[in-house]
């Protein structure tokens, strides 16, 4: 199944794009992409507070994706 990664930040830096779409297997979770995109692209695990989405609602690692999903990758955020 095709889903949607929108990048954000340092995220977008670390990955080179505004977005990539990517296949995962039916009955994936957030946890298999965290897992993926750590392998693929390895800063991304030093990010100790990257917020995940799906379809604009915050998710936990154990969320089912479906077709079409639309994940956003939402790092952490500094400001005074």
């Amino acid at each position: 199944m095709k889903i949607k990664i929108l990048t954000f930040g340092i995220t977008r830096d670390i990955i080179g794009a505004d977005s990539l779409t990517l296949d995962f297997p039916a009955g994936s979770r957030v946890s298999d992409v965290q897992a993926h995109l750590a392998d693929r692209f390895p800063p991304i695990k030093q990010l100790a507070s990257l917020m995940i989405a799906v379809n604009a609602a915050y998710a936990k690692a154990d969320t089912l994706l479906h077709e079409f999903d639309e994940l956003a990758l939402i790092p952490p955020v500094s400001g005074g």
